[in-house]
């Protein structure tokens, strides 16, 4: 068919473009990207040992995410935050969080639907595969974020951890605030690392309450998962800007 060609080679670029992204994320995500560090398309394109063209466009998308600075004549490099940075990120996540948690707990909310999706999930039969099945994955997740985060891994939490978030927002019904709050905790995430790989020892020093958050959602416990919450926000500002601090 005509054109067939050319829309293939669309997609395969457009799929090495994310491709590269989610690799560089990691990246850095990991520390091996460190805060300030800078690189050109063609050193990256070199190391993938793919075309300058999708690695541009992974690095512009990184740009807007805020992961990345761009230098017209020097490249990119990697964003260096600050911990008013991270007060800011965590306050915005709040209102998200809030807003959604709010959307499900409240039997009056729903506007535009938000929220009704995830009342049906949570309040549905005991006997329905889809709310087990929902459920189940979450907690595994949550259980896994928190055994990362006991022996304080933190490569390991931090993947567990968005998926984590990723799966549980996006039961509340509203795909758009569920990527929002997906790209805010992975800019999140690429904030406090710069910080918490300062220290070797993170053991029992990383917030791990991802259950409890789902019990109290399952219980329809606005108090305590609003606690939860909050007690997190609390915990997370006063870790990372002591170790800010030095």
């Amino acid at each position: 068919m005509p054109g067939t060609g050319g829309g293939n080679g669309a997609v395969t670029r457009s799929t090495l473009r994310q491709q590269i992204a989610d690799a560089l994320r990691d990246e850095v995500l990991a520390g091996r990207l460190q805060p300030g560090q800078e690189f050109t398309v063609k050193e990256i394109a070199e190391q993938y040992g793919v075309s300058a063209t999708p690695v541009r466009e992974a690095l512009v998308d990184l740009s807007a995410q805020g992961l990345l600075d761009a230098d017209q004549h020097r490249g990119f490099r990697v964003h260096e935050y600050s911990p008013a940075d991270y007060r800011g990120m965590i306050e915005a996540r709040s209102l998200v969080t809030d807003g959604l948690f709010h959307s499900f707990l409240d039997k009056d909310a729903g506007v535009a639907g938000v929220g009704r999706a995830a009342r049906e999930v949570f309040a549905g039969r005991a006997d329905d595969p889809r709310t087990a099945a929902a459920l189940a994955g979450i907690r595994r997740r949550g259980e896994e974020a928190q055994r990362a985060a006991g022996a304080g891994d933190l490569n390991i939490l931090i993947g567990y951890d968005l998926r984590f978030w990723r799966e549980l927002s996006l039961l509340f019904g509203n795909p758009y605030l569920a990527d929002f709050l997906h790209r805010l905790r992975v800019q999140t995430w690429v904030c406090a690392v710069q910080y918490l790989r300062r220290t070797t020892d993170l053991r029992g020093r990383l917030w791990a309450e991802h259950t409890a958050l789902v019990d109290a959602l399952v219980r329809r416990d606005a108090d305590a998962a609003h606690a939860i919450v909050t007690a997190y926000n609390v915990h997370s500002l006063a870790l990372i800007e002591g170790l800010a601090a030095g």
